[in-house]
């Protein structure tokens, strides 16, 4: 019977197209290509070719036999989707018979029927841009969309974020399109495609939707995606997802997670939320532990703990006092406690005759540049072979190195005495106080920045720092004061303490105070109030730069001022515009160099792609010799672009095109662009990049190229650079202020006995700490000027770094916070964001006990199932709880 009516079917398509010249010709390549065919093949076109010339019968029973079998075929080939499947390839020919039978049909069941294949075959046969599928599947039934299978999905995915952003412009409704996305998000969450969801919520910009479909097992790789999706996104988009994701982490209880969501978008409220949520008193302490790596400062009140006890013991974690403790566990277990003097770094013996003897000159320089790469090498250590000698040698042994300095020597050489005792509060302000009896007020000056070292990062209700530095701020001699104003800048940096703040505006706006005194408060102010956009401390920098005169402008400290009030912004987006805009008064002679330290400032750690090509631009520009502010431009370049790994090395890039188009003052500023991008990072190309500029014919260019190799080995002890170093300090043994910038950036590789990091990002590279990048943006600033601050008299800005120095390890501590050795997998960490299945996080480990070292990438994972660890990145201090379900092998 079959036969027959297929002969009829080919019949009655033959007079209803009415082409008899054209028919033999189409139905001999037909011939051709059913003998190509397998028998198989043949019988389920012919089977297809019958069922859509029965979907035209007039019979509505046929209709729908022949429309239920058409849709069992399509619906049993899509499920798998590796080629076109045979019943889509068949259909092909039959596509536009069956739309133009659509269009006759009556309103029914039946036609809706129809509606859903023909949206299924429009998936491989409609045009370009129509979006068929996606108008059929609208007016089809309300059916289960996944049936049809994931090919099918995802291109209706990918229809509807086209139909929403032109319904948007013309203003319609959107209101079937959501019913749809809701659908598709369901099958998406269900099927592992949460990539895919959030895709299409983002398109549809409805992403609070996603809550409802997020479960257990999958709203911990939604929330990956979602952070790392943020990175990508413009604002306010960027916050938008993150808040989601904070909201799902919170409901599953992931609270750490949660947590790290909140520091980085800044908002204290969240942090409290999450505090409040949890009821884990060890869970409690992690997060502490995490706002204490951090630098975040945080009152806890009665919501968070009601209990007085538990609420110090939180306190004291987040007050970092336990730093120090688990820093010197680490160096007993890696076995680095022995102290260890300058010597050992240089290695003269390692190099030629000629360079060693001209080190063998006993200059006020050279003593200089030992004092510091002592404090760099011993940093942390509580002692070191020239400023803490043994109790039974002479009795003034540290007084004997001390004055091995001259003058301004001095102030360095004492605080050097901070740097070594840093995070050890006690036993720190008892060894400086020898200093405060001092005749000199060199030394005094260096013991009150010795205490400001010593608490960084360090908080305590006592305020000791504020005790003793308070007194001294006011006194005559300007160098006590800049030791105290540095001192209370970096002890009491992102706390916005408000005495502080007041006592620091106000000798802004004292007339008679030099300006290196005013450039070092607003400096200080910057610090102590970063990313806070506080109004009352901008308006006294801003006062305070409208009053310089003339010749005070063309200072070059001058441009601490404008660095002040940028770190009131840092990181803050737009909320700088106002401020930006009063900028635009200021003496000509310093407005663009305002101008491009509050936007790179504002925008730092962002990855705002625009602000870069704005960057880029004013670096471009070929300028006189005189102008000063491509430099602030090429450092917010990298500011901006450290972000995240892809901008980071389109920066790189730029960077280098900068070295061979831009003008000097710009060549000079790209080394130091470089170091911040890779720093405590050592990458080969940037490595070699500046090792060829450390040979440049323009000094400064080398200067600043030798002071990067330091920062992109800082505490790595990375055996390639202090070769480069060594060499160099060869190279350069007549140049006293070149060999001074080879020990400043050998004592930088050699920071902490390679103990310590200097890179401001933490928590796999997730959360930037705002003090930390304050102080190396200081630092840097300085270094734009190398001849006249840190070759010059103001060395000491050095000593910001120890605003970004952590150390770099992971420490696990048992539920009464001892430490406790378990193993632990160390390997380059693995991006595995949307990948399918559950892929290994860390690739080439090896394991080792705990405490470990953590280089640039790496990440932590445990090698045993006994403990679980309440947060989930191995990074800083992480505390064990017993797994109560491990049961041991017999």
């Amino acid at each position: 019977m079959a036969p027959d009516l297929n002969k009829a079917s080919g019949g009655s398509g033959a007079s209803k197209n009415e082409a008899p010249v054209k028919a033999p010709p189409s139905k001999k390549k037909e011939e051709k290509k059913d003998e190509d065919l397998s028998e198989e093949d043949l019988a389920l076109k012919q089977q297809l070719e019958l069922y859509v010339e029965r979907v035209q019968d007039p019979e509505p029973g046929i209709q729908k036999l022949a429309l239920e079998s058409l849709r069992q075929e399509i619906r049993s080939s899509t499920s798998s989707m590796t080629s076109v499947p045979k019943p889509l390839k068949f259909l092909r020919a039959h596509y536009g018979t069956l739309k133009a039978h659509y269009e006759n049909m009556a309103e029914s069941d039946l036609k809706k029927y129809l509606a859903d294949i023909l949206s299924v075959l429009a998936l491989t046969m409609s045009a370009e841009g129509e979006r068929e599928s996606l108008k059929y599947r609208l007016l089809g039934s309300e059916g289960d969309i996944g049936s049809w299978g994931h090919e099918y999905v995802r291109n209706l995915a990918g229809e509807i974020a086209q139909e929403h952003t032109k319904r948007q412009t013309e203003e319609a409704s959107v209101h079937d399109l959501i019913e749809l996305v809701q659908q598709i998000v369901a099958f998406h969450m269900k099927h592992n495609a949460e990539p895919e969801a959030v895709d299409l919520l983002m398109e549809v910009e409805d992403l609070n939707i996603l809550s409802k479909h997020v479960d257990k097992t999958n709203f911990k790789r939604t929330c990956l995606y979602l952070t790392s999706a943020a990175k990508y996104l413009p604002g306010p988009d960027d916050l938008a997802v993150l808040k989601i994701a904070y909201e799902i982490y919170l409901k599953f209880g992931e609270y750490a997670s949660a947590l790290q969501i909140a520091l980085f978008l800044d908002n204290s409220q969240y942090i409290k939320q999450v505090y409040i949520s949890c009821d884990d008193l060890l869970q409690k302490k992690q997060f502490s532990y995490i706002l204490a790596r951090h630098g975040t400062a945080f009152e806890l009140d009665d919501d968070i703990s009601a209990d007085d006890v538990d609420r110090e013991v939180l306190e004291e974690i987040i007050n970092n006092t336990k730093l120090t403790e688990g820093y010197l566990t680490l160096a007993r277990d890696i076995e680095v406690m022995e102290p260890k003097s300058p010597e050992d770094i240089y290695k003269a013996h390692l190099l030629d005759g000629r360079a060693s003897a001209g080190a063998s000159v006993d200059s006020a320089r050279q003593n200089l540049a030992a004092t510091f790469v002592n404090a760099f090498l011993n940093a942390g250590f509580g002692q070191d072979k020239l400023m803490t000698p043994p109790t039974d040698s002479s009795s003034g042994g540290s007084g004997n190195w001390l004055f091995k300095n001259k003058d301004h020597g001095k102030t360095s050489a004492a605080a050097s005495l901070g740097m070594i005792l840093m995070w050890d509060v006690d036993s720190g302000l008892a060894q400086l106080d020898k200093y405060f009896h001092s005749n000199d007020n060199h030394v005094i000056a260096g013991a009150l920045l010795g205490v400001g070292i010593v608490n960084c990062g360090i908080r305590n209700d006592c305020d000791p720092a504020l005790a003793l530095l308070d007194d001294f701020v006011d006194k005559e001699d300007p160098s006590i004061r800049i030791g105290a104003i540095m001192g209370l800048g970096i002890a009491y940096a992102g706390t916005q303490n408000e005495q502080i703040c007041s006592k620091l505006s106000g000798i802004l706006s004292d007339a008679k105070a030099p300006l290196d005194v005013i450039a070092f408060s607003a400096i200080s102010l910057g610090l102590v109030c970063v990313s806070s956009c506080n109004e009352e401390v901008a308006q006294a920098i801003i006062l305070a730069l409208m009053d310089r005169s003339e010749s005070e402008l063309q200072e070059p400290l001058i441009r601490f001022l404008p660095l002040g009030l940028g770190l009131l912004y840092l990181g803050k987006q737009e909320r700088v515009d106002a401020t930006a805009e009063v900028s635009k008064t200021f003496n000509e002679k310093i407005r663009k160099y305002c101008d491009m330290t509050l936007l790179s400032c504002a925008y730092a750690g962002t990855g705002n792609v625009l602000k870069v090509q704005n960057l880029l631009g004013h670096c471009a520009e070929h300028l006189e010799k005189s102008e000063t502010h491509q430099g602030p431009a090429v450092l917010g370049i990298a500011m901006i672009a450290m972000a995240e790994e892809l901008g980071l090395e389109m920066a790189i890039r730029s960077l280098e095109h900068l070295l061979q188009y831009g003008e000097q003052n710009i060549r000079r500023a790209v080394p130091l662009a470089l170091g911040l991008l890779c720093i405590s990072n050592p990458k080969v190309n940037v490595m070699d990049t500046l090792s060829r500029l450390s040979h440049d014919t323009d000094s400064e260019v080398a200067m600043a190229a030798v002071f990067s190799l330091g920062l992109i080995g800082a505490g790595t002890n990375n055996a390639r650079i202090a070769g480069m170093l060594r060499n160099l300090s060869s190279y350069y043994y007549k140049d006293a202020t070149l060999l001074f910038c080879v020990r400043i950036a050998q004592g930088l590789v050699h920071l902490g006995k390679g103990l310590l990091t200097i890179n401001p990002y933490h928590s796999d590279r997730f959360l930037l700490s705002p003090t930390a990048l304050a102080g190396l943006i200081t630092m840097l600033h300085a270094c734009l000027d190398m001849k006249a601050i840190i070759l010059g008299k103001y060395h000491y800005v050095l000593y910001f770094l120890v605003l970004a120095m952590q150390p770099r390890m992971l420490l696990t501590v048992d539920e009464n916070l001892k430490p406790l050795s378990v193993p632990v997998r160390v390997g380059q960490a693995v991006d595995v964001v949307g990948q399918a299945g559950r892929p290994k996080t860390i690739t080439g480990f090896q394991t080792h006990s705990t405490p470990v070292l953590l280089a640039a990438g790496d990440r932590a994972e445990l090698a045993t199932e006994k403990y679980i660890p309440l947060s989930p990145i191995l990074e800083g201090f992480v505390i064990l709880k017993e797994n109560p379900d491990y049961r041991e092998d017999l």
